[in-house]
Order: C-alpha cells, then structure tokens, then sequence
C-alpha cells in the first residue's frame, strides 16, 4: 500500500474530502482513485465516490495510486502521415509532436520515455483530434466497452451524394458482418459530409463511403464528446484541462447504456 490512515474524527466524513484534507490529493483526484479502484477502508475496495468514514476506520491506497495521480492527458491536432499508436518500421509516430516548440498552452512536455496511448485510433492518412493518456478513466469514458460517447468528423468525398446514399450511410449498412449502429450523417453541400458515430471501427467511415460507392478524400475529427478541436493548429498540442476532463466523464456517464 502506497499510504494508510485510520480515520480520527469524531463524526463521518466522505471519503474524497478526508484523502483531500490528509494532503494527499484534492477531491476530484480522489474520485478519480475510488473510481480506479485503488482505495480501500477496512480492507475493502472502495468504489463509491459517496462513501463515508467512520471514526477508527482503515482508509489505505493501493502502490499503483501514484501513478494514477500523475496522468497525463493530451490533445493533438495529428496531421496526416503520423501513425496514432505503436508504429510499424518506417512509420512514424503522432508522440513525436509532443515537443515545447509544438506546444500550444500552458504545461509541463511529456517526458519523451512516457507511453501515451491514444484513446481512440486516427488513421494515418486521417487528420484532427487526437487524445493521449495515461488516465485510465479518461479511456473508459471514450473507449470503454459500454462506452456511448460520440465523435464528430469532417468528411470530404468523391462520388454523387444523393439523399438516398446519406440515408444508406445513416442505417443498414454492416462491416465485417455486424450491422453498424445508427449513425448521425449529414450532407453539407459539395461532396462535404459531416458524421457523428458512437462506434470507432476500423477505417469505419471510408470503409462506410465504399459501401455507397463514394471515396473519402480528407478526413478530419473535430470532436470526441465534449471536448473539441476548436483553435488548436495542426501539428500542436496541449494539456487536457480539468473542466475537460470533467466534462468527458459526466458525458460518458449519462451516455452510458443502463445494465
């Protein structure tokens, strides 16, 4: 166990405030370790964020805490031509950027031995919004497998769009033999598309326009959930803020189908 503490108090407290007032981190931190699963009280692994503590309970954080209170998360505006994960030879990868003379915003340069996997793949011949992170809940909130959090992607194609192709793109149509959820597509004039999904699957959206007989030419995510490209230039990037963060998990909590 990294840290433990019997609680001293004469009354309950909840549990996030007691880790904030015994300096080890601040509240949303905290519900960021309850909801990892790294605190327990009495032994027990705590996964309510409202839990209280009772005078004479156990309060101890597991070993792995620390580096979950050191996430790091990243936005990056990925240009074409960088791979989003673990490259193959000859490939280069979006990592790369993160350097001071790219960096847009306040915030230390992660350390360039620092592993940042993406949280939701971009191809290499795609551009946009790119999120890396180490914060495990931030990944769930996009990726997870429950996860419902939708992106937003710009779209330029070759081929005559008519209604009935956007309307075919919208429903019906499966990849790999799974039908594909419904998707929010919408045509903006001169082969310009503008698609919302709650699904990233492989090559998706190109291999979407096939289907239909049209051929994608530039492909640009400008959003996951809350968060947005907005004014940050290709090829830079900048720190997730803690409104951000915020605001992706509550999004991907109300999002999030009922068991």
């Amino acid at each position: 166990m990294a840290w433990h503490s019997v609680y001293g108090g004469a009354e309950p407290v909840r549990l996030n405030k007691f880790l904030a007032q015994s300096g080890v981190c601040s509240r949303r931190e905290a519900d960021t370790l309850i909801a990892e699963g790294l605190v327990r009280l009495d032994g027990e692994t705590v996964l309510d964020a409202g839990r209280k503590v009772t005078p004479g309970q156990h309060v101890q954080l597991e070993a792995t805490a620390k580096a979950a209170l050191s996430a790091v998360s990243i936005l990056l505006n990925k240009p074409t031509g960088f791979v989003s994960g673990q490259p193959e030879p000859g490939k280069t990868p979006a990592v790369r950027l993160l350097t001071a003379e790219n960096q847009q915003g306040a915030g230390d340069v992660p350390a360039a031995d620092l592993s940042l996997p993406p949280v939701g793949r971009l191809d290499e011949d795609s551009h946009g919004l790119l999120l890396l992170s180490t914060d495990g809940v931030v990944a769930r909130a996009v990726i997870g497998p429950l996860s419902e959090l939708d992106k937003e992607y710009r779209v330029r194609v070759r081929g005559e769009v008519t209604p009935a192709v956007v309307e075919q793109l919208r429903h019906g149509l499966e990849l790999d033999g799974r039908a594909l959820k419904p998707a929010g597509v919408f045509d903006k004039g001169r082969g310009r598309l503008k698609f919302i999904l709650k699904e990233g699957r492989n090559r998706q959206i190109r291999r979407m326009c096939e289907l239909v007989g049209l051929r994608v030419i530039d492909l640009q995510r400008t959003r996951i959930g809350p968060v947005r490209l907005d004014d940050l230039e290709e090829g830079r990037w900048r720190h997730l803020t803690q409104a951000e963060r915020d605001a992706l998990i509550a999004a991907a909590a109300i999002a999030m189908p009922v068991a």
